[in-house]
């Protein structure tokens, strides 16, 4: 199958889900017997005797995140991503404007490469950015929850949440 035959495809759960409860079972009960994540020495089998290949990890790690999804009824989209992005394409995955990437670029915040007069950065690279955002989010989430009780006066639960917020805004501005 050449790049040009790669689409984007939705796939949506069969029938009573069976054949996918049995799938998910067998992965839950390895994992969960304390042997940790199912190893790569997985096969796919073909339909004849001594037909069958080895799952690499990243094949086995696809086929649990889609047998999980679509065990609950969830329909599953896989879209072939190239491995090198425009910045269009790059903005487009993080949720942000163009610009906003390109200042992220300019400013050292991922990394790119220059193509005569245009910038094309690594999917990689974008994918680790956006974990290293979502895990400032998750922190910043934390620096803002306030053990708050009724019993509590209002007048220190407002200055307690005055501070997170001081403490979330400082953290904004170091960056």
């Amino acid at each position: 199958m050449g790049a040009a035959d790669m689409r984007q495809e939705t796939y949506l759960p069969e029938g009573d889900g069976a054949g996918l409860a049995d799938v998910y079972d067998f992965l839950r009960a390895h994992e969960g017997s304390g042997r940790g994540p199912i190893s790569a020495r997985y096969v796919l089998s073909g339909a004849s005797v001594g037909e069958h290949v080895e799952l690499p990890p990243e094949v086995y790690r696809v086929l649990r995140q889609v047998v999980e999804a679509m065990s609950k009824g969830l329909a599953v989209t896989v879209t072939p991503q190239a491995q090198t992005l425009t910045t269009q394409q790059a903005a487009d995955l993080l949720g942000i404007s163009r610009p906003t990437l390109i200042r992220l670029l300019e400013g050292g915040r991922i990394a790119f490469e220059r193509v005569g007069t245009h910038r094309r950065v690594l999917l990689r690279d974008v994918l680790a950015y956006r974990e290293v955002q979502r895990e400032e989010q998750y922190r910043a989430l934390e620096a803002t929850a306030a053990d708050i009780n009724e019993e509590d006066d209002i007048e220190d639960t407002i200055a307690l949440l005055r501070e997170a917020r001081r403490h979330v805004a400082d953290r904004s501005r170091a960056r």
